[in-house]
Order: structure tokens, then sequence, then C-alpha cells
């Protein structure tokens, strides 16, 4: 094996900041590749190896050659049989290949075993996941979260050096077996892992004092979600007349950005562009992202953006339900938007309504600015659910609890009986309504009803 694969982890990552990018390199230039793809189904569906060959783009990979085999099951030393292990070795010898990628989870015994011989690099489809993240990784929190998860994945993947000697001194006192390279490596990684921890940590506070102070203000935060590539920066571009990164790649933004967006009978809402999902998304991202995600979990609605045009939309839509129910945001109220009807035939800008009159999906184009005014309109709907419409009469005494509703701007409407009574229209968040029913005792005995529209 080159000498270049005996260095360790910790003096590798030294040289390299991605997985990709090779070990000593002085300038950037594209990586050039061979993909790998197993079929374990005796259907052969090209669709996962395709959505892997546009994540070998989106890392700046150059794909010179693509092997595909079936199995039933994977094979323990290799993944994949030994007859095309040398298949692919011999694959990077005539293509001069820098790394061999498989659209696999491996483990690390059959990374080093592929790559003793291959002779080059061997990543696996998390490890090309995280190396799109790193790329494209701008604000200081991302680069953290992004590097957090590398560290994770690489501390299960740690090489010694090829004789494994001891790093401790000979000395009177000191004479034996020391540390060795590898357990240096692991202890390192150990220690940058909890720095990186604690300083995410107070990242997360700061994010939940930002969010109690919205919460106390009554803002509601709408989250987009969605499918990496479906279109969500566009929309937010849309909605917000944000300048936030997009194009036509998988991970285009991974930083999350926050807008105020002004909405009829809402008011004032902050939204919320986040990470694309993908479908075995690693675990250690998502940990990672605990606290761009978390965004996620105290919406008050979101937006399941989804691509029309994709053949397999479905599969899209449940690798994303299954990964808000990883992070815990299963009950959060989503409002589906299928975006892309353009490259649709005959499909026009419309809202879909379940039986109770409540909008459940959106159709249109973010790209072409069609019907992002009834998507508007179902967010209005959709928000206004919580918000309940009262008739009150207050009593003469009761000056401060009038005076609580004018706080919050929620009289519509105000008369004043012969009587000398105060007969006010109302419209309240629910939430609003029940902290003022913890202070006034009394309103717990009116009887309610939600403006549904």
């Amino acid at each position: 094996m080159d000498n270049q694969y005996l260095l360790s982890a910790v003096e590798n990552s030294q040289e390299i900041s991605t997985a990709l990018s090779s070990y000593q390199q002085s300038e950037k230039t594209r990586d050039t590749a061979i993909v790998v793809h197993v079929f374990f189904a005796q259907d052969k569906n090209n669709d996962d190896l395709q959505e892997f060959l546009l994540l070998a783009d989106s890392a700046d990979v150059d794909v010179l050659d693509t092997i595909t085999t079936s199995r039933s099951t994977p094979q323990a030393k290799y993944f994949v049989g030994e007859g095309k292990v040398q298949e692919i070795a011999d694959a990077v010898q005539s293509h001069n290949a820098d790394v061999v990628l498989f659209n696999h989870q491996l483990t690390p015994a059959q990374t080093r075993n592929l790559e003793s011989l291959c002779h080059c690099r061997v990543v696996d489809r998390t490890g090309v996941i995280l190396d799109i993240f790193a790329q494209r990784a701008r604000s200081h929190e991302g680069k953290l979260q992004v590097e957090l998860a590398q560290l994770k994945h690489l501390s299960t993947r740690l090489v010694r050096r090829k004789t494994g000697l001891d790093q401790q001194k000979g000395a009177v006192g000191l004479r034996g077996p020391g540390e060795t390279q590898l357990e240096t490596d692991r202890r390192l990684i150990k220690v940058r892992i909890s720095q990186l921890q604690n300083r995410l940590a107070k990242v997360e506070k700061q994010r939940n004092q930002n969010r109690q102070t919205r919460q106390k203000a009554d803002i509601p935060t709408i989250s987009l979600v969605g499918y990496t590539n479906a279109g969500k920066s566009t929309l937010f571009n849309r909605l917000t007349n944000a300048e936030v990164y997009a194009a036509d790649q998988l991970f285009a933004t991974l930083d999350p950005t926050l807008r105020k967006l002004q909405i009829q009978d809402v008011g004032t809402a902050i939204l919320a562009d986040t990470v694309g999902f993908v479908r075995q998304l690693p675990h250690d991202l998502v940990s990672a992202f605990k606290s761009t995600l978390q965004e996620t979990v105290e919406a008050s609605l979101l937006l399941h953006v989804i691509d029309a045009a994709d053949s397999r939309k479905q599969e899209n839509i449940d690798a994303v339900n299954d990964v808000l129910e990883e992070i815990g945001a299963g009950q959060v109220p989503v409002l589906l938007v299928y975006n892309k009807i353009d490259l649709l035939e005959n499909v026009t800008p419309h809202i879909e309504y379940n039986d109770e009159n409540q909008p459940v999906a959106v159709y249109l184009s973010a790209q072409d600015d069609l019907g992002i005014h009834l998507l508007f309109e179902a967010i209005k709907v959709r928000l206004k659910n919580e918000i309940l419409s009262l008739s009150l009469i207050l009593q003469p005494h009761e000056g401060k609890l009038r005076h609580a509703f004018y706080q919050l701007d929620c009289v519509r409407h105000e008369q004043i009986s012969e009587q000398g009574e105060f007969l006010l229209d109302v419209q309240i968040d629910k939430i609003m309504w029940l902290k003022l029913c913890k202070q006034f005792s009394r309103l717990a005995d009116i009887k309610i009803q939600s403006d549904n529209g």
C-alpha cells in the first residue's frame, strides 16, 4: 500500500477538509471516481443510482465508470463478491481514478479491505453526503455542525500506522508500552468532538432564546422542509424577496435562513429555510444539525415542498416524513406544496381541500411565480385555525381585563351598553387566550368558537 495511506487519520485531517479531496493536492481539482451500485431486489430500479450520480456531481466528482452488480445480501468482507472487487480494481487502474464511491453504507472493515485491493480511497454514501455538506457550509454554525458529523463518522474508521509503534519515549521510569498512534487519534478526536458539542450547545441556547422571544411576541414560525432539490430555496426567495443561493443541484443550501413574512389577517410570521433531506440521511448528520432542525420541531406550520415532476415523489415524501419523525416533528401541522408544476402538462395552480374545508395541498411553480398568492391564502387559513373569534361582555369594573385585550391588539369592535358594560368582539390566538384564562379565572367559563373562516 502507498505510504500516503499509512498516515494517521488525524494527520490526514490536517491536510484535507473533505472526504473526497485528494490527500496532498496543492490545488483544487475535480476528483475522478468509479461508482459502484448493488441491486438487492430482482427489479433493477435505476432511480437510486441516478440520484447517487447526482450526489457525486454535487461533490465535484467526475464519474469515469459505473459498475453495477446484483446480490441477495452484502458480502461480509468486501460488500460485493471477490470477482467484482477485482473488476473494480481493474477499472481504477485503467482509468487512473482517485476514488471509488459506493452507493451504500460500508463498515470500516469493508472500507479498509476495499482500499487495500483497489489502492485508492473508498468512500461510501454517508461519506459523499458529508463531503457535500463540508463544501457547502458557509456560516460558523454550519461549519461546526458538519465538522462534528465528519468526526463522528471518522471515529469508527481510524487506520493505524503500518508498524503501530508506541509513541512513548524510552527513559527512566517511562519504559514499557505507551500510547499508540491509533489511541492518540481516538483521544484527540474525542476531545475535538467534546469541544464542538460544547460550542454547538451555546449556539442552541442562543437559538432557544430567540425562539422563546418570538413565542412571547406571539409570532408564528413557518418552516420549509422537503427532499433536496425540491425547490425550497427558490420558493423561499419568492416569498420573502431574499437572495438565498438556489441552484438545480442536491443540497444547494445548508445554512438555515430566517426572514420575516407579512401575511394578511395573521400579521408577522417567521419563515425558516432548512436543509434538504435525502434517503438514508446519515444519522450523525441529523444529530449534528439538531439545533438547526429544532426550528422545524418548534414551528407552527411546516410547508412540505415536493417536486411534482419527480416520478418518485411519493417515496421522497415518505423519506422526509421519516426524518421528521426522527427529529420529533411528526406532530407539527403540515401543508403540502407541490412545486414545479410548470414541468407538468394540464396542471394549473390550485388548492386542495379536505372534507373539513381545510387546505391540505397547494400546486404552484416558484420558478415561474405561478400560484404564490394561493400559497399565502392557504397559509392564512391554516394559521387562522388557531385564532379564536369571541364576543365578550365585560363589566364596568373589569377595566384591567379590557386593557389586556387592547394590549394584545385583538379587539376588532367595541360598544358600550346602556348599563355601562363593554361589548367586545375580539380575535385572539388560542395560546394567548389560554394564558389570559389562567390570569383571569372568569374567562374559563366563556364558551369559545374557533374562527375557521
